[in-house]
């Protein structure tokens, strides 16, 4: 429930605080003393949209702040999901500067406008006067049947697998687009993959074929350099082996002669011995050398259909040909594979399908069993507030599913047993579709379990036992939660549990807008004012206090 609202520098209100009670409060005053204006207050922590236009004094900014009991867990929940202090008591406040910025707290942490929103939807139902155009929408009327029929949880549970239900249906969609993209590009795909299959290159097979026939070109001048070297070390007039072997024979003869001939003679034979060696591989190269015209043809016939690929591809090695023939593979077995991906999630659709139908169903008959009851509920309590000859007619049809089951409804309204029923934003004035609402509010109220319901002028085109029946009809709501209702009728305010007067004074002639909450004594003082005039009757003061205290 709403505890304090504290309001700063908002439009004709300097400053004030005033301390609400459980059950019905019920704010009273002159046109003009700032009544309604308390609770567009209120409306600033609730959420709603505020610019520099509502300061008192330009220079200085406007605070808002309301203080409610926080005992519901879903809102303990909530403020532990948005790292927020959950404490015994939840203080909103809104802060609007000269500049038009307007900034967002709940327990001291700042927040967005649309958290604000979303705690306090939970918090406060605030009915402003012919703020009736929410009872026109389908989205509304629907909370309203569903609270009723008991199906809010149902209803719930089925929109969370529908919107499941709506994201496979996205997905089947976005494959079957892939697969639309891939079947066109499938067949150039294939080609590509047959040509590499068809080339069939092994791993570093162009690198290495590049490299032999640039021997094979080469061979004939290797040949001649082998023969040669071949030539000079072994064969021939005086080959070099041969001349080591002769000048180390002679040295041998003077080693025991000389110390250091031993030495050299030792390092002339190792010499010997690996030039004799380097002849023979080079005997062994030469040998082996050969002019292989074919094998020079398959050659550049492999390397030019690898640079072509590669060419053709933007690629410069032969792995990263195999890479793109990997890839390739891959994905044409991913376009065969989209069939069965797409079939296994149409089966899945489909059996969610079924299941939502079954749901909505069970839905749609929860629905059509409450609205009977609903409409006679309703129109008993239209000829009680004041419209005996206006009826309410709900319309429930079926279709296709949708979020909140297969359901159409729509509220229509016969003002006059006319029996031509319109929806009623078409046909219901402002007193009626205010009377209206407050009939389906008092009906759902319990169910919704809104901690506090404001009225601002409900009692707009009333009077007589229709008044009566009004503030019967506030006082029996708020047995169940705490109702603050703005009134101008006596018999509406005389139901009050707690009554606030809000007037304004005279200070060092600066108008000022005041509130306070009347005692017993000043209640019937008012409420008898407001039979007779400024200057009540002693048969109206004796008629207040039978309203009050009867």
């Amino acid at each position: 429930m709403l505890l304090q609202l504290s309001i700063q520098n908002f439009a004709i209100i300097d400053e004030l605080r005033v301390d609400f009670q459980q059950g019905l409060n019920i704010i009273t005053g002159e046109t003009g003393a700032g009544k309604s204006i308390l609770l567009g207050a209120l409306g600033l922590v609730l959420g709603n949209r505020a610019d520099s236009s509502v300061l008192r004094l330009p220079d200085k900014k406007c605070v808002v702040e309301a203080i409610f009991g926080s005992s519901k867990k879903q809102l303990q929940q909530w403020l532990t999901q948005n790292d927020i202090d959950a404490d015994e008591e939840l203080i909103l406040r809104r802060e609007i500067a000269a500049t038009g910025k307007s900034r967002a707290f709940i327990n001291d942490t700042p927040v967005t406008i649309a958290q604000l929103k979303e705690l306090t939807s939970a918090l406060v139902d605030l009915h402003q006067q012919f703020d009736t155009l929410e009872l026109g929408e389908e989205d509304f009327q629907r909370e309203v049947l569903d609270a009723l029929a008991g199906c809010t949880e149902a209803v719930e549970l089925y929109r969370s697998q529908y919107l499941g239900f709506a994201r496979l249906q996205k997905e089947l969609e976005q494959l079957k687009q892939q697969q639309l993209q891939q079947q066109k590009e499938q067949d150039y795909k294939q080609f590509l993959l047959d040509e590499l299959e068809q080339a069939s290159f092994k791993p570093n097979e162009l690198e290495e074929a590049e490299q032999e026939l640039k021997l094979l070109n080469n061979a004939e001048s290797i040949a001649a350099v082998l023969t040669d070297s071949v030539a000079f070390l072994k064969e021939g007039d005086t080959p070099v082996v041969q001349q080591l072997k002769i000048i180390l024979q002679r040295l041998q003869q003077y080693k025991d002669v000389h110390a250091d001939i031993s030495n050299i003679s030792e390092r002339l034979l190792s010499a010997q011995i690996e030039l004799s060696d380097i002849a023979s591989e080079l005997d062994h190269l030469q040998n082996n050398i050969s002019i292989d015209e074919a094998r020079m043809q398959q050659l550049n016939e492999r390397m030019e259909i690898g640079y072509k690929l590669q060419k053709k591809h933007g690629l410069h090695a032969t792995n990263e040909l195999l890479a793109l023939q990997q890839q390739l593979e891959k994905e044409l077995q991913a376009v065969a594979e989209a069939d069965n991906n797409i079939a296994a999630k149409e089966k899945e659709a489909e059996q969610l399908k079924l299941q939502l139908e079954k749901e909505a169903k069970n839905i749609h008959q929860l629905r059509s069993k409450q609205t009977e009851p609903f409409v006679k509920q309703v129109n008993a309590l239209l000829a009680r507030v004041g419209m005996p000859n206006a009826q309410l007619k709900v319309e429930l049809t079926t279709g296709m599913l949708h979020a909140y089951g297969i359901d159409k409804i729509n509220f229509l309204f016969d003002a006059n047993k006319s029996n031509r029923f319109e929806p009623i934003s078409k046909v219901a004035s402002g007193g009626e579709l205010s009377r209206l609402m407050l009939c389906i509010k008092s009906l759902v109220a319990e169910r919704i379990s809104l901690s506090t319901m404001l009225f601002d002028e409900i009692d707009t085109g009333i009077s007589g036992e229709a008044a009566k029946q009004v503030g019967v009809l506030l006082k029996e709501l708020a047995n169940r939660q705490q109702v603050i209702t703005i009134t101008h009728l006596p018999q509406i305010a005389a139901k009050a549990e707690a009554h606030y007067f809000v007037y304004k004074q005279d200070e060092k002639s600066v108008i000022k807008t005041k509130i306070r909450r009347l005692t017993k004594d000043e209640q019937i003082e008012a409420v008898a004012k407001m039979l007779s005039g400024e200057r009540p009757t002693d048969s109206s003061l004796v008629t207040a206090r039978e309203m009050v205290t009867g």
